[in-house]
């Protein structure tokens, strides 16, 4: 389709959302919006970014806050590897932000979708994005049928995308193209009545819109079930800080047991019994489904009262209660702790 592009764009002048990045061309501020926004909603991400850049306005900024701060700001937006990568890409820009391809692309937590989309909307620089949207986008118009999560599709798809770039305007067509997929061409219920396209999508032609993109794998998804333990020692409570290698990486959480399933009696395992002796916990929140993307995790918090006597678990910091807000952790804590009127 020799159009495709001006149809796009012109498509773009018409509908574009006004996004608070989109009055900048400062390429540290689009990376701020970009890595924010991968894997979350506008609608969810936009009150982040507005914190997040007034909070750390440049990359010095950033590079100079605790690691604490910034997952405090992240706390609730999940993926919490994106945070982490950000604060430390900032550091190793030493204030400066990358002016190259090369250099952006080597930044931690940038992948080529993403160094594309900063380098063309803060540099104009013809690279073409390819995400969700854009496999989406480029699948039904064109009927593609290369599974997107195979080395041939994806190089398919990667090259169809560079070869429509528009390269007067990359940034635009690259941000029109996101735009449409979340607007028009949508993975549930598009809009194929009102699409520009509507006259030449293969797919809406041969009637096969919900059939495409073509993914081979399915994400298996695995259980999990936590026990959070809410400890009453006079004015304190504990915390733990979660380590490396597993989900919510240096959050931190109420002391947590965790059990193979849901039938175990996890309080009178040894684990339990090491930190807590004999101490009854007593339910303060059933147990509450929590979806991730790999994983899906049942959780319930409980609580109990310990002498002031009674030593600190050596992986667990005493706070006062009053002041667990300070602290970044993941929704699931927040959410229970707000279940059970712990705040």
């Amino acid at each position: 389709m020799k159009n495709f592009s001006s149809i796009l764009l012109a498509w773009y002048d018409r509908n574009k959302r006004d996004l608070p990045w989109r009055h900048t061309k400062d390429p540290y501020l689009i990376w701020l919006s970009e890595i924010i926004l991968q894997q979350t909603r506008v609608s969810q991400g936009l009150s982040y970014y507005m914190r997040f850049s007034k909070r750390f306005p440049t990359p010095l900024a950033l590079a100079q806050a605790l690691e604490d701060e910034v997952l405090k700001y992240w706390q609730g937006l999940g993926y919490y590897s994106r945070a982490r990568n950000l604060h430390a890409a900032a550091k190793s820009m030493k204030g400066v932000f990358p002016t190259s391809y090369e250099g952006v692309r080597g930044l931690k937590g940038v992948g080529d979708y993403t160094a594309a989309a900063i380098c063309s909307i803060g540099y104009q620089m013809p690279y073409a994005v390819v995400d969700g949207n854009v496999y989406r986008v480029l699948a039904r118009i064109f009927a593609l049928t290369d599974a997107i999560d195979s080395t041939r599709g994806k190089k398919v798809f990667a090259a169809l995308a560079q070869q429509l770039l528009d390269k007067r305007r990359p940034g635009d067509y690259n941000q029109a193209i996101m735009d449409f997929g979340a607007m028009v061409c949508t993975p549930a219920a598009p809009l194929c009545t009102d699409c520009p396209f509507a006259g030449n999508c293969k797919a809406l032609a041969d009637g096969c819109v919900d059939k495409l993109p073509v993914k081979m794998q399915k994400t298996k998804i695995s259980a999990r079930y936590f026990h959070y333990i809410y400890v009453r020692q006079g004015k304190n409570t504990w915390l733990h800080k979660r380590g490396a290698g597993d989900i919510w990486q240096n959050l931190y959480e109420p002391l947590l047991i965790e059990s193979s399933s849901s039938g175990e009696d996890w309080q009178h395992g040894a684990r339990y019994r090491t930190l807590l002796g004999r101490q009854k916990a007593v339910v303060r929140v059933a147990l509450v489904k929590h979806i991730l993307s790999h994983r899906v995790i049942y959780a319930d918090l409980w609580e109990v009262k310990l002498p002031p006597t009674h030593p600190v678990a050596e992986d667990c910091i005493s706070v006062p209660a009053a002041e667990v807000n300070r602290y970044a952790v993941s929704r699931l804590v927040q959410k229970l702790w707000e279940k059970a009127g712990l705040l």
